[in-house]
């Protein structure tokens, strides 16, 4: 990832805009702003930016909006920050293309240890590698077969599945209804006590604590994601 990298933020709040300026600034990111909808979408277009900060209440459009148009023409990650703490939002935004998603207030450490993931993850590009790893922890897709510490984890068609899937969105969430949409089934999107079962089984054949994961964290409400090492 390069220093250098431009990063757009969209949000109608000057003081919001202020501070992270200046504090994406002191992280050597070049820094442009849009305070409406439609400026943001044209700086999008025009400033070619490497990230997108976007706020969800902007005065001439919602940002779910903006979201939605962004991803007709461009794949450029986009990290969410609002106010909107709902579930709902969440997994909206997310189902509507947004790499991640941070809710006002927020530790601005946090905030530039995720942009420098979605930065990572863009900077790999759109191949997939053959093996993804985390610290002891390697899926391997070309052989379908998952290794923790060197040793090959047994695990069910399903387990394997919704680890395979977290891996492939290494650092990003993945919504319940996205892995029971993409592994049970269309008409099993309300059934997340499936899911819930699968991933503590995961967990236990992990040795994955959820009260501090090392692999698999928790969005609650939203999703899981693969902790990016």
């Amino acid at each position: 990832m390069s220093n250098a990298a431009t990063i757009l933020v969209i949000d109608d709040e000057p003081q919001i805009r202020k501070f992270l300026r200046i504090s994406l600034s002191a992280g050597g990111y070049k820094v442009i702003e849009a305070a409406s909808g439609e400026e943001g979408l044209a700086q999008a277009a025009l400033g070619k930016p490497d990230l997108v900060v976007l706020d969800l209440g902007l005065p001439d459009k919602d940002g779910q909006d903006v979201l939605r148009e962004i991803r007709e023409w461009s794949q450029v990650p986009v990290l969410v920050l609002s106010v909107r703490a709902g579930e709902s939002e969440k997994v909206l935004a997310l189902d509507n293309g947004a790499n991640d998603y941070v809710t006002k207030p927020f530790g601005i450490q946090e905030f530039l240890a995720r942009v420098r993931v979605l930065l990572r993850q863009s900077a790999r590009g759109e191949a997939q590698d053959a093996t993804v790893g985390v610290g002891p922890l390697c899926v391997d897709f070309s052989y379908r077969r998952v290794l923790l510490d060197g040793a090959e984890v047994a695990l069910t068609r399903k387990e394997y599945a919704v680890l395979a899937t977290l891996a492939r969105h290494l650092g990003r969430v993945v919504t319940q209804q996205q892995l029971l949409r993409d592994i049970w089934g269309p008409s099993h999107v309300e059934d997340t006590h499936y899911l819930r079962v699968v991933v503590g089984h995961l967990r236990q054949k992990l040795a994955d604590d959820p009260a501090a994961p090392r692999f698999i964290v928790t969005e609650a409400g939203v999703g899981y994601r693969l902790r990016d090492a």
